[in-house]
């Protein structure tokens, strides 16, 4: 079994996997993770950029959710003439985003056993808000909030841990 199909995704599953649809939608041109003052909008960077700003993860016996906040980007013009553009063509590579983890056949892969299938969720509502901000770049775009849904189950079967001692005290 591949690592790609694992049944339990990790943190690293979840955003390798984003990071993939970023840098396979072809519209984007750069894909980046971190905290969103660490994106480096320079005069160098190539737009437009996709973003992924890891938020928390809630976790319960029977999944985790990861959250993060989904930022798209692009260049505006010094007179703003294309902002109307930006942000129509910016919203519509967010709906392929929620589009490809919703649907995407890029997540699914062929002639599976049982327990190597996709298992990446997410909910069916989103709200998109949209923004501009002036950098080295002024850029317009879209965030929104993007919970993504594993299979989590507590096991403590596979914990690396000494059983010898009793840790009630």
């Amino acid at each position: 079994m591949s690592v790609d199909s694992i049944r339990y995704k990790t943190y690293n599953n979840v955003v390798d996997t984003l990071k993939c649809l970023g840098q396979q939608h072809l519209q984007i041109n750069t894909t980046t993770t971190g905290d969103i003052w660490d994106i480096d909008l320079d005069k160098n960077t190539l737009f437009p950029l996709l973003h992924i700003e890891p938020v928390n993860v809630d976790i319960s016996l029977g999944q985790r959710v990861f959250n993060y906040q989904i930022f798209i980007m692009d260049l505006v013009n010094e007179d703003n003439s294309n902002e109307q553009e930006v942000y129509s063509d910016t919203l519509e590579i967010l709906n392929d985003i929620i589009a490809l983890l919703k649907h995407g056949e890029i997540l699914y892969h062929y002639n599976t056993v049982s327990g190597e299938e996709a298992r990446y969720f997410i909910d069916n509502n989103f709200t998109c808000e949209p923004f501009t901000e002036r950098f080295d770049n002024a850029v317009a775009g879209w965030v929104m909030s993007l919970g993504v849904i594993v299979e989590n189950e507590l096991n403590t079967c596979n914990i690396p841990i000494d059983n010898t001692t009793i840790c009630v005290k």
